[in-house]
């Protein structure tokens, strides 16, 4: 876990953050890193003890406040609820972290149409209606960001996650382009496979993609954090990650395809 070092150059402006997912994996990472930057925080995720405990380990590391927001973003009454915590005038919001999302780990056929929506829910609707409140809060304030988690997976054929991904990404895009000028910033960061519960959850092991496929969630959210602080819309962490993106984007479709429905099920 990622604390205790100086943050100088990725410390973004002292204010409350909001991080969507932030019981495990970058969640967790992006809480301690904004902790040690100086931000409050509003945890956001499903398990109560989980963020809890969380919560109450960086605030006593770090000193800062932290709230706990116990919601479910696969519900209208979960994502109405951190909306409503986006909207309130104390401590307000001035980054929007949208990292909550999960892995399906089968293919579309052999999955139910509810897991299916469940999870356009959380990795699409709630990053659209949590954006919605952020941006409209933000613009009547005059300041804020906004970062939304998206993937590599974004540029590739890999089923409904790379679908999920690859609109965060295509929205990202365009909300930031209708927010500038206004002293609101949207950015999205595309990671590649990182050493997170999420891999483990989807059954990927590290074995089954070589090692230096891996990168560190610790490098990914700084990364993420600093290109919020320069307004880039999007970022991909590490340079091989940067060069993989470049020759799939410039490989034939079909090639993208083949390559990449040998890889685990996201």
């Amino acid at each position: 876990m990622w604390h205790g070092r100086s943050v100088g150059a990725y410390a973004i402006h002292m204010g409350t953050a909001l991080v969507t997912g932030a019981s495990s994996g970058f969640g967790e990472e992006f809480c301690w890193q904004l902790a040690e930057a100086n931000h409050d925080l509003v945890l956001v995720a499903r398990s109560e003890d989980k963020l809890r405990e969380i919560a109450r380990k960086v605030s006593a590391s770090t000193g800062v406040h932290t709230e706990v927001l116990v919601a479910d973003l696969a519900t209208q009454e979960g994502r109405d609820k951190v909306a409503e915590r986006i909207w309130a005038k104390e401590r307000p919001i001035g980054l929007l972290v949208n990292n909550a999302g999960f892995g399906l780990g089968v293919r579309f056929r052999e999955n139910s149409l509810e897991n299916e929506l469940n999870a356009l829910d959380v990795m699409v609707r709630a990053v659209m209606e949590l954006t919605h409140a952020a941006v409209r809060a933000m613009f009547e304030r005059g300041h804020g960001a906004v970062l939304n988690v998206s993937s590599v997976a974004a540029d590739t054929g890999m089923g409904t996650y790379s679908a999920h991904k690859a609109w965060v990404k295509a929205f990202s895009e365009g909300i930031a382009e209708e927010m500038r000028g206004t002293g609101v910033s949207v950015t999205a960061v595309m990671p590649g496979m990182v050493n997170t519960p999420f891999h483990e959850r989807v059954e990927t092991v590290p074995e089954e993609v070589p090692k230096i496929s891996w990168i560190s969630s610790e490098q990914v959210v700084e990364e993420a954090l600093a290109a919020v602080r320069r307004r880039q819309v999007l970022v991909t962490p590490s340079v091989r990650y940067k060069a993989t993106m470049f020759v799939v984007k410039h490989s034939p479709r079909w090639m993208v395809r083949a390559v990449t429905s040998r890889l685990p099920h996201m």
